[in-house]
């Protein structure tokens, strides 16, 4: 008797790259553009709202601490519906110091919690030099999360 075998639906690999100005602007634009992507990637909204939030921390530590003046960060969002997770990567020119997560800071400055915000909304996250130049923000999110 001949056993075949279960027909499995064909999965599907999306990938979204821009590269965007190290600018405010920039990392605003990262963050809507991200949010605009995932709309149409079947990933819970729950999943799509923490991309967005993490797609705008690592966008504005690209365009405050990672800019060189005339070079743009470039934004990744990578999706294989059968391996997960989602992947955000942010990656930018200023590769001589990689981010490190620090302390909460005092609760009346205004800013250095971007870093607390991705470590607590994404399941793995983490930073790589990009050679020859630059570095790499990532941050996974899994699906069944």
């Amino acid at each position: 008797m001949n056993q075949g075998t279960t027909p499995q639906p064909p999965t599907t690999a999306h990938r979204f790259a821009q590269r965007l100005s190290s600018t405010r602007r920039g990392a605003r634009l990262a963050r809507l553009l991200a949010a605009e992507q995932l709309r149409t990637w079947p990933v819970s909204p729950d999943i799509a709202e923490r991309a967005e939030l993490i797609v705008g921390e690592l966008a504005a530590n690209a365009a405050l601490h990672g800019r060189v003046q005339g070079r743009d960060f470039r934004l990744t969002l990578t999706l294989d519906e059968a391996a997960g997770p989602l992947r955000i990567e942010v990656t930018d020119t200023r590769g001589e110091k990689l981010p490190v997560l620090q302390p909460p800071p005092p609760p009346d400055r205004e800013s250095g919690r971007g870093l607390l915000l991705v470590a607590a909304l994404a399941d793995r996250w983490g930073t790589v030099p990009n050679e020859p130049v630059g570095k790499t923000a990532w941050a996974a999110l899994d699906l069944g999360t």
